[in-house]
């Protein structure tokens, strides 16, 4: 029998509330890293163009993210909330030591692991960019030296992350991101107008704007008894190296095939890893903006649950329905964000980036990588929420193997086209697209074998948001030619107002059409909207 869609048979109003709030809190966050991040990559693009200097930074720029997701990115959603969230609800005092050793360990290790990078870095950049000639090789290996610190105060960022999410405490690991685009930004345009830097201002700020999310979140942790120690054997410990031991595989074979899809793309051309990351930054304002957002506003909710459901089995249901809540609101959301960068791509990319050295080659190609990663958006979207059910329930192991599986799907998809011809730049973009679709279907087939989703109000929300989507793309075609006509895209301006008015008429329709098909979540959506309205 189908159940019904309300909040109180979906998941307990209180946990809806809850969802809510602090998925307003962390999409708070996300708008403004989201915007900042697109501010960052214009004025890049402004200062810098799409040159191969740019995709220098953009490899050095990789490795103490790489180094982050290795080390600590990966065990925040997979062990440590739901450890620091145990331990929160039964000692503060057991949970401040605890987070006093993870501390201390991370800053031992990391550093080790830093000064190997930086003797290693000619090496390293090989390995990265081997397709570069000499000249920009000694340049990535240059701004590799410079980024690779960045990593310890990226890590220790992300602990501190964790823990005030355990804590429950959104507010200020919300704007880390963009407290970190905002120092690239600044240190950018003044190293390069007053200080007459050249590409270094960027690695200059990635390093300044990493220790700057460390220095806005410690007033979060004001009542915090923290202090430098090392206990190998606290029982802890083995906990979180079992969730995180998967996890760090994982991790592995993803990095590996990031750094494999770097080193192919120097392959494809000096300016296609530029292009290529002017895109993704475009694909990430959406996937920050709604599934990160509720993915880690349902977290804490559904690693209450799953604990609640070894205990009494009859809650797994209240884990799914909370679940299935999560993916309702990001299909309802992501659908239509999905179609709308599809028609605007030229325009969108035009806006941000086409000036200074940027030209208009560089937005066609831009538009064309967008498009391309399009094909994933909608299915990175939900495995999110997905793999964080997993996480919730203390199981790392299967989302590792599930990634170690996606990784094969995008080797196929990226050297199948080299056996017959040269590698392009579009068949990486594809095979990223291939990657992510491929992950979010296994991730989703299991997930039904830990408990179905049918019933859940899922088909119906998809059936519905492509409806309504497919509205909204025709009104978009149809209204942009017209618009272009009227107020053309001189400058600037012109650009964003023009761009402006055909969202808010393609945004218009798509919410017409969500009250005439009765799509489920439409009150979720809007309390969670007027939250960010002034009262």
């Amino acid at each position: 029998m189908t159940k019904d869609l309300s909040v109180s048979q979906q998941a307990p109003s209180s946990e809806a509330a809850g969802l809510v709030r602090a998925a307003s809190l962390i999409a708070a966050g996300n708008v403004a890293s989201r915007i900042l991040g697109l501010v960052r990559e214009t004025v890049i693009a402004l200062l810098f163009g799409a040159t191969g200097p740019v995709s220098a930074f953009r490899v050095a720029q990789t490795i103490p993210i790489m180094l982050y997701d290795l080390l600590v990115g990966g065990m925040v959603s997979s062990a440590l909330v739901p450890v620091f969230s145990e331990q929160a609800e039964r000692d503060r005092t057991a949970l401040w030591q605890l987070a006093s050793l993870i501390l201390s360990l991370t800053v031992l290790v990391v550093s080790v692991i830093v000064l190997i990078i930086e003797l290693a870095a000619p090496q390293v950049a090989v390995l990265m960019a081997g397709g570069f000639d000499a000249e920009l090789l000694a340049l990535t290996t240059y701004l590799m030296r410079l980024t690779t610190p960045a990593v310890l105060f990226l890590s220790l960022s992300g602990i501190i992350t964790g823990l005030l999410y355990a804590l429950k405490r959104f507010t200020l690991p919300a704007f880390t991101a963009a407290t970190f685009n905002a120092s690239i930004v600044i240190v950018a345009l003044v190293g390069v107008n007053i200080w007459g830097w050249g590409i270094e201002a960027l690695a200059y700020g990635l390093l300044f704007g990493a220790a700057a999310q460390v220095a806005l979140q410690l007033p979060g942790l004001r009542d915090a008894r923290l202090r430098f120690v090392i206990d190998l054997h606290h029982p802890a410990l083995r906990k979180i190296g079992q969730l995180c031991l998967p996890i760090l595989l994982g991790l592995m074979v993803s990095q590996f095939a990031i750094a494999l899809d770097r080193n192919l793309a120097s392959r494809t051309g000096p300016q296609s890893i530029a292009w290529m990351q002017y895109a993704t930054t475009i694909i990430q304002f959406p996937l920050g903006l709604i599934s990160a957002a509720i993915s880690l506003a349902i977290l804490p909710t559904l690693s209450r649950l799953a604990v609640a459901a070894l205990e009494t089995p009859t809650r797994l249901d209240d884990f799914m329905d909370m679940l299935a809540t999560g993916l309702r609101l990001v299909l309802t959301l992501i659908i239509p964000a999905t179609v709308a960068l599809f028609i605007l791509a030229e325009p969108v990319v035009a806006m941000l980036f086409q000036r200074g050295q940027f030209t208009p080659f560089d937005t066609q190609q831009t538009a064309l990588a967008l498009r391309l990663y399009l094909l994933g958006l909608t299915f990175a979207a939900i495995d999110q929420p997905l793999i964080f059910a997993y996480y919730a329930r203390q199981n790392t192991l299967t989302p590792a193997l599930v990634g170690l599986l996606a990784v094969g799907f995008y080797l196929v998809a990226a050297l199948l086209p080299a056996l017959f011809r040269p590698l392009r730049m579009t068949d990486l973009v594809i095979a990223n697209s291939v990657q992510l679709t491929g992950h979010a279907l296994v991730m989703l087939w299991l997930v039904n074998r830990l408990a179905t989703l049918r019933g859940r109000g899922l088909g119906p929300t998809v059936f519905k948001a492509i409806a309504g989507a497919g509205a909204m793309g025709l009104g978009l075609w149809l209204a942009r030619p017209l618009v272009e006509q009227w107020l053309p895209p001189i400058n600037f301006i012109s650009q964003a107002i023009g761009l402006g008015l055909i969202i808010a008429l393609g945004g218009g329709i798509y919410l017409l059409a969500a009250i005439l098909l009765k799509m489920p979540d439409l009150h979720l959506l809007a309390r969670l909207f007027r939250r960010f309205l002034p009262r």
